[in-house]
Protein backbone atom coordinates (compact mmCIF):
# COMPACT_ATOMS: atom_id res chain seq x y z
CA UNK A 1 0.00 0.00 0.00
CA UNK A 2 1.37 3.46 -0.91
CA UNK A 3 1.68 5.93 1.91
CA UNK A 4 0.42 9.48 1.83
CA UNK A 5 1.59 12.64 2.52
CA UNK A 6 -1.26 13.19 4.96
CA UNK A 7 -0.22 10.05 6.68
CA UNK A 8 3.24 10.47 7.25
CA UNK A 9 2.56 14.54 8.50
CA UNK A 10 -0.74 13.07 11.00
CA UNK A 11 1.60 10.49 12.34
CA UNK A 12 4.76 13.07 12.82
CA UNK A 13 2.02 15.25 14.77
CA UNK A 14 0.99 12.33 16.85
CA UNK A 15 4.59 11.30 17.91
CA UNK A 16 7.08 14.25 17.13
CA UNK A 17 9.57 12.25 15.53
CA UNK A 18 11.04 13.00 12.05
CA UNK A 19 8.88 12.56 9.14
CA UNK A 20 11.60 9.48 7.14
CA UNK A 21 11.27 7.96 10.56
CA UNK A 22 7.80 8.16 10.16
CA UNK A 23 7.59 7.49 6.49
CA UNK A 24 9.38 4.43 6.94
CA UNK A 25 7.13 3.18 10.51
CA UNK A 26 3.98 3.41 8.24
CA UNK A 27 5.57 1.99 5.08
CA UNK A 28 6.37 -1.59 7.45
CA UNK A 29 3.12 -1.00 8.84
CA UNK A 30 1.24 -0.73 5.39
CA UNK A 31 -0.39 2.52 6.33
CA UNK A 32 -1.54 0.96 9.49
CA UNK A 33 -1.43 4.66 11.64
CA UNK A 34 -1.45 2.44 15.02
CA UNK A 35 0.59 -0.51 14.22
CA UNK A 36 3.08 2.52 12.90
CA UNK A 37 3.05 4.36 16.08
CA UNK A 38 3.87 0.55 17.84
CA UNK A 39 7.02 -0.22 15.52
CA UNK A 40 8.32 3.97 16.13
CA UNK A 41 7.42 2.88 19.91
CA UNK A 42 9.79 -0.09 19.97
CA UNK A 43 12.81 1.69 17.63
CA UNK A 44 12.46 4.31 20.54
CA UNK A 45 13.41 1.83 22.61
CA UNK A 46 15.58 0.08 20.71
CA UNK A 47 17.92 3.74 19.84
CA UNK A 48 17.29 5.03 23.67
CA UNK A 49 19.26 1.70 24.47
CA UNK A 50 22.20 2.77 22.25
CA UNK A 51 22.88 5.95 23.66
CA UNK A 52 22.77 5.17 27.09
CA UNK A 53 26.61 5.07 27.31
CA UNK A 54 26.80 8.91 26.07
CA UNK A 55 27.57 11.64 28.56
CA UNK A 56 25.67 14.28 29.65
CA UNK A 57 26.58 17.47 30.18
CA UNK A 58 23.27 19.51 30.20
CA UNK A 59 19.63 19.65 31.35
CA UNK A 60 17.29 21.85 32.62
CA UNK A 61 15.69 21.98 36.18
CA UNK A 62 11.66 22.22 36.25
CA UNK A 63 9.32 23.04 39.36
CA UNK A 64 5.55 22.15 39.61
CA UNK A 65 3.47 23.27 42.47
CA UNK A 66 -0.20 22.17 43.14
CA UNK A 67 -2.92 24.76 42.83
CA UNK A 68 -3.94 23.97 46.41
CA UNK A 69 0.34 24.92 47.10
CA UNK A 70 0.31 21.31 48.96
CA UNK A 71 2.40 19.31 47.04
CA UNK A 72 5.34 19.93 44.59
CA UNK A 73 8.17 18.04 42.96
CA UNK A 74 11.64 19.55 41.60
CA UNK A 75 12.97 17.47 38.66
CA UNK A 76 16.34 17.05 37.11
CA UNK A 77 15.80 16.48 33.34
CA UNK A 78 19.23 15.83 31.63
CA UNK A 79 20.61 15.98 27.70
CA UNK A 80 24.12 15.87 26.32
CA UNK A 81 23.68 19.16 24.83
CA UNK A 82 22.35 22.32 26.03
CA UNK A 83 21.07 22.53 22.22
CA UNK A 84 18.14 20.41 23.37
CA UNK A 85 17.91 21.40 27.18
CA UNK A 86 17.21 24.67 26.22
CA UNK A 87 14.43 23.34 23.51
CA UNK A 88 10.80 24.23 23.92
CA UNK A 89 9.58 20.40 23.80
CA UNK A 90 12.31 19.34 26.17
CA UNK A 91 11.48 21.65 29.09
CA UNK A 92 7.94 21.21 28.79
CA UNK A 93 8.78 17.44 29.36
CA UNK A 94 10.69 17.89 32.26
CA UNK A 95 7.73 20.16 33.35
CA UNK A 96 5.08 17.34 32.70
CA UNK A 97 7.12 15.19 34.60
CA UNK A 98 7.25 17.06 38.05
CA UNK A 99 3.68 17.62 37.77
CA UNK A 100 3.36 14.00 37.53
CA UNK A 101 5.66 13.33 40.34
CA UNK A 102 3.38 15.59 42.07
CA UNK A 103 0.28 13.92 41.60
CA UNK A 104 1.85 10.36 41.74
CA UNK A 105 4.45 11.14 44.44
CA UNK A 106 6.88 8.21 43.74
CA UNK A 107 9.22 7.17 46.06
CA UNK A 108 12.35 7.31 44.16
CA UNK A 109 13.30 8.14 40.00
CA UNK A 110 13.34 3.90 39.61
CA UNK A 111 9.67 3.47 40.56
CA UNK A 112 8.32 7.16 38.78
CA UNK A 113 9.91 5.75 35.30
CA UNK A 114 8.22 3.08 35.61
CA UNK A 115 4.39 4.46 36.17
CA UNK A 116 1.72 5.04 34.26
CA UNK A 117 1.95 8.62 32.58
CA UNK A 118 -1.13 11.05 34.30
CA UNK A 119 -1.14 12.64 30.85
CA UNK A 120 -1.73 9.73 28.75
CA UNK A 121 -1.79 6.17 30.51
CA UNK A 122 -0.78 3.96 27.45
CA UNK A 123 2.82 5.30 28.19
CA UNK A 124 5.01 5.59 31.23
CA UNK A 125 7.43 7.65 32.13
CA UNK A 126 10.25 5.45 30.54
CA UNK A 127 8.84 4.79 27.46
CA UNK A 128 8.24 8.80 27.14
CA UNK A 129 12.00 9.72 27.94
CA UNK A 130 12.66 6.76 25.57
CA UNK A 131 10.51 8.57 22.98
CA UNK A 132 12.46 11.99 23.46
CA UNK A 133 15.98 10.38 22.76
CA UNK A 134 14.57 9.19 19.48
CA UNK A 135 12.99 12.53 18.63
CA UNK A 136 15.85 14.68 20.30
CA UNK A 137 18.49 12.42 19.02
CA UNK A 138 20.19 12.53 22.53
CA UNK A 139 20.54 10.57 25.71
CA UNK A 140 17.83 12.00 28.02
CA UNK A 141 17.68 11.04 31.67
CA UNK A 142 15.49 11.84 35.04
CA UNK A 143 18.09 12.35 36.92
CA UNK A 144 17.16 13.62 40.62
CA UNK A 145 13.42 14.07 41.73
CA UNK A 146 12.56 16.27 44.85
CA UNK A 147 8.90 15.51 46.19
CA UNK A 148 7.91 18.57 48.78
CA UNK A 149 4.16 18.05 50.69
CA UNK A 150 2.46 19.84 53.51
Amino acid sequence: MAVTAEQIMQLREKTGISVMECKKALTEADGDMERAIVILREKSAASAAKKQDRELGAGTVSAYVHSNAQVGALVLLSSETDFVSKNEEFVALARDIAMHASAMRPASVEEVLTQEFIKDPTKTVGALLSEATQKFGERIVLSKLDIFSV
